[in-house]
């Protein structure tokens, strides 16, 4: 088990990879606890949950909305809970951000921690304090920044998981390695086979070098004012790809990535060789989707999102395998790429 520390002003939190999420019984207050879950989650590992109130949720991007939160707030006052409470949040990225959301509205904030059961979960949602829901068409556009006090992520629990949704959490260790760890990059190439047997040793070293790397990003500017922002690579067209089409998330992010990739080759700041391959290794892993937005949609998804300030937006380039800069530049730039990228796929 390896331990990975976020520092805040107001919190530390700790990402424990590689332990067993039943240890979490010893992690938690003797009363006061509630779990928030989802249906698939407590089907499968519901009967060794701690002997705690348990509220499931439908899976899937559906139940990221306020009316989720007000019921969910309205079951936790129902069973008594009170500022000194603690909720703790068993799932993959959807759960997580409900929980950590509910947590922090409910009394003006209780305590949380999370398992995560996805490798989506464990290498980027459940890290770092952010929690959002979706704002009918818009993702994420409710939302705060509250660390969960512990983050279990054992790659034990990835083996129940749907091939789909195992994908799609390779696609954000795949950003990750893209934008700050091109040691991370290279071990993802050299071991295509192992991880889709889902080994769990490998897994724990991919797991953990993601986390190492998003630790160090939030540690440095939680609030995301500056350096936090090239966690976003991949999706501004990523996000909008996701809300138009309903693919999954790290389906939708990876062509967001593709096409941020291609958007940083046309600017010169990467050559052909790691623009290809970049986008071959999202390919091996079968990440990218047919999604075919029209022009006109993609302008309005993208023109109602979050990170725009005005007419301009702060997108993330890749400057080569490892690296990654964020640069302000006019909606209407990021909407005509998507356009002559669209045109050269005909």
């Amino acid at each position: 088990m390896e331990k990975i520390v976020i520092n805040t002003p107001v919190v530390r939190s700790e990402i424990l990879v590689g332990e067993n999420w039943e240890s979490v019984r010893g992690m938690l207050p003797q009363r006061g606890v509630v779990i928030i879950t989802d249906d698939n989650v407590r089907r499968l590992y519901g009967e060794n949950f701690p002997a705690f109130p348990v509220f499931s949720v439908l899976p899937g991007e559906d139940s990221k909305k306020l009316t989720v939160i007000e019921s969910l707030a309205e079951k936790l006052l129902d069973t008594g809970v009170d500022r000194t409470g603690f909720l703790l949040a068993i799932g993959g990225g959807v759960v997580c951000d409900i929980g950590g959301f509910l947590a922090s509205v409910y009394m003006r904030g209780i305590r949380c921690g999370y398992v995560s059961t996805t490798l989506l979960a464990q290498v980027d949602a459940s890290t770092g304090g952010k929690n959002g829901v979706n704002l009918g068409g818009t993702k994420n556009m409710l939302g705060c920044i509250r660390q969960p006090e512990f983050v279990i992520c054992d790659p034990g629990m990835l083996f129940t998981l749907p091939d789909k949704e195992y994908l799609s959490g390779l696609s954000e260790l795949i950003k990750t390695a893209v934008i700050g760890d091109r040691d991370l990059f290279e071990l993802i190439e050299r071991n295509h086979t192992e991880i889709l047997k889902r080994d769990p040793e490998l897994l724990a070293k991919l797991i953990s070098g993601s986390v190492k790397f998003k630790a160090e990003v939030v540690t440095a500017d939680e609030l995301e004012t500056g350096l936090r922002r090239i966690l976003n690579f991949g999706h501004t067209y990523g996000h909008a790809i996701e809300m138009q089409t309903s693919v999954p998330h790290g389906f939708a992010v990876a062509s967001g990535m593709e096409l941020a990739t291609e958007f940083s080759y046309e600017k010169g700041y990467i050559g052909a060789q790691e623009k290809y391959r970049i986008t071959d290794l999202l390919n091996r892993f079968t990440l990218l989707t047919d999604y075919k937005i029209p022009d006109d949609q993609m302008g309005q998804l993208i023109l109602r999102d979050k990170k725009k300030s005005g007419t301009d937006i702060n997108f993330v380039f890749t400057e080569g395998i490892g690296k990654a800069s964020v640069r302000k530049i006019n909606l209407n730039e990021v909407i005509d790429f998507y356009k002559r990228f669209r045109d050269k796929k005909k």
